[in-house]
């Protein structure tokens, strides 16, 4: 995935309002861009840090522009614009990028599946029968360890995706979630219990009926995004 038009570097001065950031070009002009992340953004957002942004091409954009990568306060790149990880996954799937889910003769994207009203990322149509996809895009990582970790803030919407997908492989359906780890010198993902007990474990009873549990890390560059290579599942 190229970013196009090319990126523009900033600086970050401020992230508020949950989904708007000031930054400051190299001009010296002073932007508010959109931050497409509903997370904390955990030592993803260091006053100073460096910045990359896509300007925005369409006439009704209120915000001149979108926040995409950040250099972390422990000097790590990190893609915070989260509907990237489904674009990245969906490239991957179709170039047959993700071993363990090629075969498919049909892709559909939100599909409504479960009791609680939920949405998978992808249907995969196999002969056999339809997979459920879940994407979840992972930033979250820390000085001393080439582990990430999920979720970054407490997300009652994971721990309800974990319960649909667990209904679907008790039921005998195929389940997978995909951690899309945006953040480079990752080498493993791990729940992050410290921050959601209860993700944590909803994830593990996930496991236990069946739900295959993915981890895949990106090429990250100011040019464009890569998924190309497995991570390894750790527990803590």
């Amino acid at each position: 995935m190229r970013f196009e038009p090319p990126l523009e570097e900033g600086r970050l001065l401020r992230r508020y309002k949950r989904f708007l950031a000031d930054i400051e070009t190299a001009s010296g002009e002073v932007l508010t861009l959109h931050c497409p992340n509903t997370g904390s953004m955990l030592h993803c957002q260091p006053p100073g840090a460096r910045v990359w942004f896509s300007r925005a091409s369409g006439p009704k954009r209120k915000l001149p522009g979108t926040w995409e990568l950040v250099e972390t306060d422990h000097g790590r790149l990190a893609c915070i614009n989260t509907a990237r990880a489904n674009r990245l996954v969906e490239e991957a799937l179709l170039a047959g990028g993700i071993p363990e889910l090629t075969g498919f003769t049909a892709l559909r994207r939100e599909v409504a599946y479960g009791l609680e009203n939920s949405r998978a990322d992808f249907r995969l149509e196999y002969p056999a029968g339809p997979l459920y996809l879940e994407v979840k895009s992972v930033t979250l990582g820390f000085a001393d360890t080439a582990i990430a970790a999920f979720p970054d803030a407490v997300t009652t919407r994971g721990t309800r995706h974990l319960r649909e997908l667990a209904a679907l492989a008790a039921a005998g359906e195929r389940a997978v979630l995909l951690y899309c780890v945006l953040l480079d010198g990752i080498e493993a993902v791990r729940p992050a219990a410290e921050i959601d007990a209860a993700y944590a474990l909803a994830l593990g009873e996930a496991r236990r009926q069946g739900v295959q549990v993915l981890a895949y890390g990106a090429r990250l560059s100011p040019v464009g995004l890569q998924l190309d290579r497995p991570l390894r599942l750790a527990d803590h």
